[in-house]
């Protein structure tokens, strides 16, 4: 077997009963065992293999249909029954949820088999997965470098092929930016159209699973398994399933404020990018978002301040980190929590409860959530002229470990924020967006971003599809993986 698999390629594989469910994951869990990117906090080489071999008996019996035996990874914030759920955090160091999440049950329906938990950056909060209770994840492309954030785990996992895919979740662009740094493809679904029940929640009103695999073409084998109406959450959309869509001719809109600023070898990588679009019939044409500018700090306080009332329930009372020997309440409050979470966690808590309190919330708060609809309302006018947005994914490409880390005594994190102000902007406004490989520089991956409107994933992934079989970018590998 190839040690760089897609879905597409183990699905045939097994058709064709060159190799069975079982050797296969018995491959993956090798190249796991061997890998030192970190990006996996648990390995469920057991489960697996038992997964495996009823994948193996199924396809004997049925043929093989859906997604059996094909090897993934859950990022570790979703729950799952008997495996634990760290979320990357001290606070969960321990913890077993008694269920499994609705994508993880949807994707076991499907055949898949879960060869561990991914790395992440504690609670889904950052961009780099430094800040995570179980170290950092390397970049396969350049181990001195970071993979992204939040879901650099699943990520890297992908890049280095330790797995053909994997699940994350994106709040502000924790799918889409450690896609663009470790060159694949990653996902980010309209808001509510993968259930988030049984995924541990950073901010409730931006939060959302997605896949990141190699192609875009296995972006859309694992969606169509993720997605659909789920009545144990009540944000999950009711809406058709995602099909085929015509490529005829499509505009697509190029918002200059996204380029304003931006490294010139980037800008153009995106626009060779852009070109190659033109030269599959479709136009390139400028729009303006202009309230662009505001998305970020918009952002940060209002998924602090959903993080900071998320994050309350960690009290060392019901469960998760529990400190020892309290003197009494209030001590093992504030140890429970001071010991449990990270700095970052920390941080964001207490940016969001300080926005939320009384004196504050209308100058901060309810600001930020009118620049939100400001922010959608930009989108929804852009859409009214063309059928897609095309923009850089992140600002530079990988950066160096503890590169953006705050070195002063203020703490200053607003350089590592910065890496998301070209995936902020959809995630308020709730739009599905992805991110695919288009080119590198200096041996690094650089990502492109396609922006769809409201539920139009089917549009999104065929122009992604269109590209890939146009490019090569996606199919390129690291040296040393």
């Amino acid at each position: 077997m190839q040690p760089f698999p897609t879905i597409d390629g183990i699905r045939r594989t097994l058709a064709a009963k060159a190799a069975s469910a079982v050797e296969i994951t018995q491959a993956q869990l090798a190249r796991i065992a061997a890998s030192d990117l970190n990006s996996f906090v648990t390995v469920c080489e057991e489960d697996a293999l038992a997964a495996a071999q009823r994948a193996d008996a199924q396809i004997a019996r049925k043929g093989h249909a859906g997604l059996a035996g094909v090897p993934i990874a859950h990022k570790d914030v979703f729950c799952t029954a008997g495996v634990k759920t760290t979320c990357a955090s001290r606070m969960l160091a321990n913890f077993i949820a008694p269920y499994d999440a609705t994508v993880v049950t949807r994707l076991a329906d499907a055949g898949v088999v879960v060869v561990g938990k991914t790395n992440m950056d504690e609670f889904a909060m950052g961009s780099s997965n430094e800040n995570s209770h179980f170290g950092p994840v390397s970049n396969p492309w350049d181990t001195e470098r970071v993979p992204g954030g939040s879901s650099g785990g699943s990520a890297a996992a992908v890049a280095a092929g330790l797995v053909p895919a994997a699940t994350g979740t994106d709040t502000g662009g924790s799918i889409r930016q450690p896609a663009a740094f470790c060159g694949i493809s990653g996902l980010k679904p309209t808001y509510g159209r993968v259930s988030r029940h049984g995924m541990v929640a950073f901010a409730s009103s931006l939060d959302q699973g997605g896949p990141l695999a190699r192609s875009a073409a296995d972006l859309r084998l694992l969606l169509r398994h993720m997605e659909g109406h789920d009545p144990l959450d009540s944000t999950s959309a009711d809406v058709e399933p995602t099909g085929s869509a015509s490529l005829a001719g499509l505009s697509i809109g190029i918002p200059r404020e996204y380029w304003r600023g931006l490294d010139d070898r980037i800008a153009a990588v995106i626009d060779e990018a852009g070109a190659v679009l033109e030269g599959l019939g479709h136009r390139r044409v400028d729009v303006s978002l202009p309230h662009t500018a505001y998305a970020t700090p918009a952002y940060y306080v209002i998924a602090s301040a959903e993080a900071s009332t998320n994050l309350a329930r960690y009290d060392g009372v019901r469960y998760g980190h529990r400190a020892d020997s309290p003197a009494d309440l209030d001590d093992l409050y504030l140890r429970s929590r001071s010991e449990g979470f990270g700095a970052e966690v920390k941080r964001r808590i207490l940016v969001g409860t300080y926005a939320l309190s009384v004196g504050y919330y209308d100058a901060y708060y309810r600001k930020a959530q009118r620049l939100r609809r400001l922010i959608r309302q930009d989108f929804l006018d852009a859409f009214g002229a063309v059928d897609l947005i095309l923009t850089p994914a992140t600002p530079t490409t990988a950066f160096r470990k503890e590169a953006l880390q705050a070195v002063d005594e203020s703490g200053d994190p607003t350089a590592m924020y910065q890496q998301d102000i070209y995936t902020v902007p959809a995630s308020l406004a709730g739009l599905p967006a992805v991110s695919i490989p288009c080119g590198f520089i200096d041996g690094l991956p650089v990502g492109m971003q396609v922006i769809a409107p409201h539920f139009a994933e089917d549009r999104l992934l065929a122009v992604a599809e269109a590209f890939q079989r146009e490019t090569d970018w996606h199919a390129r590998t690291p040296e040393k993986s």
